[in-house]
């Protein structure tokens, strides 16, 4: 595919990709009972590698030459830390946060920088990347407030039982609900008129109205 001809698949595309996998995630850590290492660490798994393959497939598919170097970064970044993460080994509580912390921070970096970098050339997509860029990066900052060795001890009496709040319960929820708002924002960006295309259809308006004069 030459980077003149027109692409099939656009930054629409990858974002509806991204969303996808977010919102599964979000749904797993959502509707499951245990909220362990190993089951958080197996969700982020999936997703961290899930998502980098949508990036790194957008570098051929999305991206012309010279804008393939940001989905490069980013996908190869989370890759490494999905890849970390199925180790059954590290699917420990200081295994979580720590994989999930350090990659939220550097991704979460890079993407913001990024996308702050994009909006100075005027590429449309900026917003997203900046807004996700923060958001991930707000991930790693709150996860690393989170006390690993936290518990609290809790009785409902409407339940009639006992429950169990843990440093890694908190963890894992963080988790799913970064999840849940990256899904939902990059699912409504994706489906959001682009300004491009929105000027081409004003565009073809003006003309047909000028033919017609």
């Amino acid at each position: 595919m030459s980077d003149a001809a027109p692409r099939t698949f656009e930054v629409r595309h990858l974002q509806m990709g991204r969303a996808l996998f977010a919102a599964l995630a979000a749904i797993m850590i959502t509707f499951s009972v245990d909220h362990s290492a190993q089951v958080g660490m197996a969700v982020f798994s999936g997703f961290a590698i899930a998502t980098a393959l949508v990036l790194l497939l957008s570098v051929w598919l999305v991206f012309p030459a010279g804008d393939r170097w940001q989905a490069v970064l980013l996908g190869s970044l989370t890759f490494v830390a999905g890849m970390i993460a199925s180790f059954p080994a590290l699917r420990t509580d200081d295994g979580f946060f720590t994989t999930v912390l350090v990659w939220a921070l550097v991704t979460g970096s890079a993407e913001l920088i990024i996308g702050i970098r994009e909006r100075s050339r005027g590429n449309a997509a900026a917003r997203e990347a900046i807004f996700v860029g923060a958001l991930t990066l707000i991930l790693g900052v709150a996860l690393t407030f989170i006390p690993r060795d936290y518990l609290l001890e809790y009785y409902i009496d409407q339940a009639r039982r006992s429950f169990t709040l843990t440093g890694i319960t908190i963890g894992v929820g963080v988790l799913g609900g970064y999840a849940a708002i990256v899904a939902v924002y990059l699912g409504i960006a994706a489906f959001s008129p682009r300004p491009d295309a929105a000027a081409a259809v004003e565009t073809a308006d003006t003309d047909a109205a000028g033919g017609h004069s």
